[in-house]
Protein backbone atom coordinates (compact mmCIF):
# COMPACT_ATOMS: atom_id res chain seq x y z
CA UNK A 1 0.00 0.00 0.00
CA UNK A 2 0.78 3.66 -0.09
CA UNK A 3 2.44 5.25 3.01
CA UNK A 4 1.16 7.99 4.08
CA UNK A 5 0.66 10.95 6.83
CA UNK A 6 -1.69 7.96 9.06
CA UNK A 7 -0.32 5.08 9.51
CA UNK A 8 -0.25 2.05 7.67
CA UNK A 9 0.76 -1.43 7.68
CA UNK A 10 4.04 -2.50 6.81
CA UNK A 11 4.40 -6.06 6.03
CA UNK A 12 1.78 -9.04 7.84
CA UNK A 13 1.61 -9.63 11.49
CA UNK A 14 4.46 -12.18 12.53
CA UNK A 15 3.33 -15.93 12.19
CA UNK A 16 6.21 -16.69 14.56
CA UNK A 17 8.14 -14.82 17.49
CA UNK A 18 10.73 -12.38 15.66
CA UNK A 19 14.48 -12.29 16.85
CA UNK A 20 15.69 -9.45 14.41
CA UNK A 21 13.72 -7.13 12.92
CA UNK A 22 15.10 -4.62 10.20
CA UNK A 23 12.95 -1.81 8.61
CA UNK A 24 14.72 -0.44 5.70
CA UNK A 25 13.80 3.23 4.28
CA UNK A 26 14.67 3.55 1.00
CA UNK A 27 12.81 6.71 0.32
CA UNK A 28 12.92 10.19 -0.50
CA UNK A 29 11.53 11.22 3.51
CA UNK A 30 11.58 10.54 7.04
CA UNK A 31 9.45 7.62 8.42
CA UNK A 32 7.24 6.93 11.89
CA UNK A 33 7.34 3.41 12.66
CA UNK A 34 4.69 1.91 15.29
CA UNK A 35 3.95 -1.49 16.85
CA UNK A 36 0.23 -0.91 17.42
CA UNK A 37 -0.57 2.28 14.62
CA UNK A 38 -1.19 4.94 17.25
CA UNK A 39 2.06 5.25 19.54
CA UNK A 40 4.90 6.58 17.56
CA UNK A 41 7.78 3.76 18.91
CA UNK A 42 10.90 4.63 16.25
CA UNK A 43 12.41 7.02 13.55
CA UNK A 44 13.98 6.29 10.31
CA UNK A 45 15.47 8.34 8.48
CA UNK A 46 15.21 8.95 4.37
CA UNK A 47 18.11 6.35 3.18
CA UNK A 48 18.07 4.78 6.73
CA UNK A 49 17.35 1.79 8.67
CA UNK A 50 16.68 0.26 12.30
CA UNK A 51 17.62 -2.88 13.29
CA UNK A 52 16.52 -4.53 16.70
CA UNK A 53 18.54 -7.83 17.42
CA UNK A 54 17.23 -8.58 20.68
CA UNK A 55 18.59 -12.03 20.93
CA UNK A 56 22.49 -11.00 19.98
CA UNK A 57 24.70 -13.71 21.67
CA UNK A 58 21.73 -16.01 23.39
CA UNK A 59 21.35 -19.55 22.28
CA UNK A 60 18.42 -20.78 23.78
CA UNK A 61 14.79 -20.31 22.99
CA UNK A 62 13.93 -17.70 25.59
CA UNK A 63 11.77 -15.62 24.39
CA UNK A 64 11.94 -12.47 26.33
CA UNK A 65 12.64 -9.72 24.13
CA UNK A 66 11.23 -11.09 20.64
CA UNK A 67 9.09 -9.49 18.59
CA UNK A 68 5.60 -11.35 19.76
CA UNK A 69 3.55 -13.36 17.16
CA UNK A 70 0.81 -11.32 15.30
CA UNK A 71 2.74 -8.06 15.83
CA UNK A 72 2.14 -6.05 12.97
CA UNK A 73 4.67 -3.15 12.19
CA UNK A 74 2.74 0.22 11.21
CA UNK A 75 4.80 3.06 8.79
CA UNK A 76 3.91 6.62 8.09
CA UNK A 77 5.67 10.05 6.31
CA UNK A 78 5.24 11.57 3.25
CA UNK A 79 7.84 9.81 0.45
CA UNK A 80 7.84 10.25 -3.17
CA UNK A 81 9.60 8.25 -4.26
CA UNK A 82 10.76 4.96 -3.46
CA UNK A 83 10.04 1.84 -0.83
CA UNK A 84 10.37 0.77 2.36
CA UNK A 85 11.64 -3.07 3.44
CA UNK A 86 10.93 -5.23 6.18
CA UNK A 87 13.02 -8.19 7.01
CA UNK A 88 12.13 -10.15 9.94
CA UNK A 89 13.57 -13.39 11.68
CA UNK A 90 12.48 -16.37 14.09
CA UNK A 91 14.49 -19.16 15.58
CA UNK A 92 14.44 -22.93 14.21
CA UNK A 93 11.56 -24.54 15.73
CA UNK A 94 9.74 -21.46 16.36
Amino acid sequence: GSISSAYTTLGSPFAHPMRMVKVVNNTNADLTISFDGIIDNDFVPSAGFFLYDGTTNKNTTDQTFCFQTATQIYVKGTPSTGAVYLVAIFGRGQ
